[in-house]
């Protein structure tokens, strides 16, 4: 198995996220209210306007949507000729969902787990992380990890599972998932680990079995997810970075904010792109067969910097993160400064907007109406360093001919109140057997199904 590789011969530090004056400032301040949301915000599109970067100094921009419960009886906004059902409610922070070729559902229920035994703590460490964890837990993710995988499964097709059933625990804040052949990969915060399979079990037994370590430790963007090549030789596994901008050192960077390609056959690993800031949806394009992802961005460089994003990942490419942004905007705080690196970066197909939060990506075909039968689902988990609230919704993002081919539309909305609560923040999104919509809400703890009502 390959060691993880180096992303630049100048490792180094940036200077600290934010300095400890701030950390005393941001423990007593609000992130309650309300903002306009924008749909298509600056940093929308194949070559995006980017702004001057406008540093927020001691006190970054908080405003994060704090998490309110759905009313009863209320669902999420879909357009006209659709209609929307709680497959399952009352999960514990589901994140990402996962169609099994029999219909059957699979959801991972996880959360950030705790730092393994000696890593450094950098998310919670101080009173900025003490700060960051008030934050965090009033907009719906301070909850411990329930490490568990369920099955719903909805037999009579009417939207609403009659079965669910405890399908996997004692993971590691699972996420991703994908079946190959009779074998089931689990991507969980630490490692890719395997259970056989049998089409209709409701429950596995099985010890999972390792398949290949991943960057772990502190985590601070714990999330991986996996996707399985078209003939099942390869898995390929995100792994986001373990900090804003490096700024605990490139030494606790290596292997992450990448996009590993792990050979199923050996288990042996390798870096398949690079300078990917967060990555996490992943999916084939259907007409390119392009490998394609969504990317969250660095923070706190203003409230229309820097552009979230859906690119297609190139085998060996290098995406800036985090010495540059959209190809070779250098970002100024990092230090040293790589050149060497900046003049390599690519930049990536598609901006989102900033801030959005980009974590599902599902693309579409024709069991979808016209108008969404050729592009990508992006569930957009929502800002929190952005005055104005942004995301916190499904967008649809049309395709010709393998690429973008015009701006992000709606398609789910109602996850934010008139006052600016969040009833819901999307994630995972998937089809499912009838070529349905899902969408992970993990606070509002449903999965929901928008499907064709016609």
């Amino acid at each position: 198995m390959q060691k993880p590789a180096r992303t630049s011969s100048q490792p180094g530090s940036s200077r600290p996220w934010w300095p400890l004056p701030l950390v005393v400032l941001l423990a007593g301040c609000s992130i309650a209210g309300a903002g306009v949301q924008q749909l298509t915000p600056p940093g929308v599109g194949p070559h995006p306007t980017l702004p001057r970067p406008a540093r927020s100094g001691l006190i970054p921009t908080v405003n994060i949507a704090p998490a309110e419960q759905w009313p009863q009886g209320s669902v999420p906004q879909a357009p006209v000729g659709f209609k929307v059902t709680a497959l399952a409610a009352g999960l514990d922070h589901p994140r990402w969902v996962y169609t099994l070729p029999n219909g059957d559902v699979l959801v991972a229920e996880s959360n950030k787990p705790a730092p393994e035994q000696g890593a450094k703590n950098v998310h919670a460490d101080g009173l900025r992380g003490k700060a960051m964890g008030m934050v965090m837990k009033r907009a719906g993710a301070g909850t411990p990890s329930a490490n568990r995988i369920t099955l719903l499964r909805d037999a009579d097709g009417d939207g609403v599972a009659e079965t669910r059933a405890v399908f996997m625990t004692d993971l590691v804040s699972p996420f991703g998932m994908a079946l190959v052949g009779d074998q089931l990969y689990i991507a969980n915060a630490n490692a890719i680990v395997k259970v056989p399979y049998e089409t209709g079990q409701t429950s596995i037994a099985s010890t999972p079995i390792k398949v290949t370590d991943l960057p772990a430790g502190a985590n601070h963007h714990w999330t991986k997810n996996i996707i399985a090549s078209g003939d099942g030789s390869k898995l390929y596994a995100t792994v986001g970075s373990n900090s804003n901008i490096g700024d605990n050192g490139m030494e606790a960077e290596q292997g992450r904010a990448a996009i590993w390609e792990v050979d199923l056959s050996t288990g042996s690993k390798r870096i398949f792109a690079s300078g990917l800031r967060n990555p996490n949806g992943l999916g084939w394009e259907p007409q390119s067969k392009a490998l394609w992802t969504v990317v969250n961005e660095r923070d706190e460089l203003g409230n229309d910097l820097v552009p979230d994003y859906l690119t297609s990942v190139k085998d060996g490419a290098f995406y800036g993160w985090p010495w540059s942004y959209w190809g070779q905007h250098v970002d100024t705080r990092v230090k040293p400064p790589n050149p060497e690196m900046v003049a390599k970066a690519v930049p990536p197909d598609y901006g989102l907007g900033a801030h959005v939060a980009p974590l599902g990506l599902a693309f579409s075909d024709a069991r979808m109406p016209a108008q969404y039968a050729s592009g990508a689902f992006i569930g957009q988990h929502g800002s929190w360093n952005r005055k104005d609230l942004t995301g916190y919704n499904v967008v649809f993002v049309p395709f010709a001919g393998g690429q973008p081919s015009g701006p992000p539309v709606q398609f789910l909305g109602g996850f934010l109140s008139k006052e600016g609560k969040a009833h819901g923040r999307p994630v995972g999104v998937a089809l499912d057997a009838k070529g349905a919509l899902l969408v992970a809400d993990d606070v509002g703890n449903t999965i929901w199904r928008v499907v064709r009502s016609e």
